[in-house]
């Protein structure tokens, strides 16, 4: 195990990145894949800027990690974006904790679609569909057609599921401390596939799953084992001003998982596949037994600096 920084030294990096960004200086250079870019502020244009009191803007990219629910890994092996605004939770910044205002266009999370290992065939059991009625028997046999035309595959994408009164919060002083929640952030899952229909979701806005990501090393209930974050290296992007921190791994394995709903959707009809997506996965899933990893990298950059580049 890694020594980890004191909440001193913790606040020194947070009034330090503060003081970086409001001034413009140099970090030492880091180099990164999008410092290619003609104008590195170009990945800002999202930001809500034109919001009174948003300082910071915010664009985080995760390329790998897992998102797990009980036995069911589904990998990050696609970019997923994270964009946005920060506001300040209190009038004064040395908190360092902000709200996430969405982006500009609505797309404050990615909808990237990942692929769930094994789809439908390891979710959905045509047999499991019980009934001898009209409905429950054409049930079975547009889930055989399916099957049969091997329309097998299933999609999980992460959506953000924060509200007014349960805000996705970013806390760059536990970020930077590798201790507490880096990032709180509600989200739910929606699952796609022919036979699952447009509207199967795990979580919601009234009941979403509740992500508290750390760069530390979390205390989740059995049967999970503590896993372990990171936060690398702060470095310069572009002409300065862009803060570029690299690499971020941020981890939670102390959440719950609720219940799907809308699954299925056939005849008009939705949601009568729930209980069978619920027995699947194990939903509700208790604390313990989920996990969800973010690997990737986070760009800072003061509102004021990308409003005079973009």
């Amino acid at each position: 195990m890694r020594t980890r920084p004191s909440r001193r030294l913790a606040g020194i990096r947070l009034r330090t990145l503060i003081a970086v960004l409001a001034l413009g200086v140099p970090l030492t250079a880091l180099s990164t894949s999008s410092s290619a870019l003609a104008n590195p502020y170009s990945v800002f244009e999202q930001c809500p800027t034109e919001i009174p009191g948003v300082h910071f803007c915010l664009y985080g990219t995760t390329t790998k990690g897992e998102f797990a629910i009980g036995s069911t890994k589904v990998p990050i092996n696609k970019t997923i974006v994270i964009q946005g605004g920060a506001l300040p939770t209190e009038p004064s910044e040395e908190s360092g904790a902000y709200y996430v205002l969405p982006a500009k266009n609505g797309e404050s999370l990615s909808k990237t679609e990942l692929n769930v290992p094994g789809g439908l065939l390891d979710i959905i059991k045509c047999e499991e569909i019980k009934g001898s009625g009209w409905f429950e028997t054409e049930t079975r046999k547009a889930c055989e057609a399916f099957f049969e035309g091997k329309l097998l595959g299933v999609t999980a994408t992460t959506e953000i599921a924060a509200t007014a009164t349960n805000p996705a919060i970013l806390s760059l002083h536990n970020l930077f401390a590798e201790s507490g929640s880096a990032l709180t952030l509600p989200v739910k899952l929606h699952l796609k596939n022919p036979l699952l229909g447009n509207s199967c979701y795990i979580g919601s806005e009234e009941h979403p799953v509740q992500l508290h990501l750390t760069t530390g090393v979390t205390s989740p209930p059995g049967p999970n084992k503590p896993i372990e974050g990171l936060v690398g290296e702060e470095g310069e992007e572009g002409e300065g001003g862009i803060l570029t921190v690299h690499p971020l791994r941020l981890v939670d394995n102390a959440f719950s998982v609720p219940t799907a709903s809308g699954c299925g959707e056939l005849f008009g009809y939705t949601g009568f596949l729930d209980s069978i997506v619920d027995a699947k996965l194990g939903l509700e899933s208790k604390a313990g037994n989920n996990t969800a990893i973010l690997e990737g990298e986070q760009k800072i950059a003061t509102a004021s600096e990308v409003e005079k580049h973009l």
